[in-house]
């Protein structure tokens, strides 16, 4: 039967100073790189943002050529994917899926007409969902 000493299993583990050295260490770089990453989520959710308010402005104006006038604010953007009361002219839909909500999980906001000098405002509010704001919580529109 082998003698096993006391002195090599002590140094085969970790101490405690040690492991607390690395999680500091580990909580230092989590520190630096946390904010970098999740600024970049923030800029990619205002990206994709503008992406889907240019997209959605292109079915608006696909509705348009279509039935020979804009969706009423009554109507919304509903009218992009079933067709409104009593329109022959309606070819759509005129998206694939359903109307998306914001990157934040708002849904858009349409007027007819609009405020901006469109013939009609389509815009989503941002990270806190309500008019006005910088940032990330900046207005988005199609203006």
């Amino acid at each position: 039967m082998p003698t096993i000493s006391y002195r090599r299993i002590r140094e085969r583990g970790f101490t405690l100073l040690e492991l607390l050295v690395v999680m500091v260490i580990i909580g230092l770089l989590a520190g630096f790189v946390a904010p970098r990453y999740f600024s970049q989520v923030g800029k990619s959710q205002v990206k994709a943002a503008k992406a889907q308010v240019d997209a959605l402005d292109k079915a608006i104006e696909q509705f348009r050529l279509d039935v020979g006038r804009l969706p009423t604010t009554e109507e919304g953007l509903a009218a992009l994917n079933s067709a409104p009361a009593n329109e022959t002219n309606w070819a759509g839909p005129y998206l694939k899926k359903e109307v998306p909500k914001d990157p934040w999980g708002h849904p858009y906001v349409y007027l007819a007409p609009g405020t901006h000098s469109n013939d009609f405002d389509l815009v989503s509010y941002g990270k806190d969902g309500q008019p006005g704001g910088s940032g990330e919580n900046a207005d988005i529109g199609n203006w």
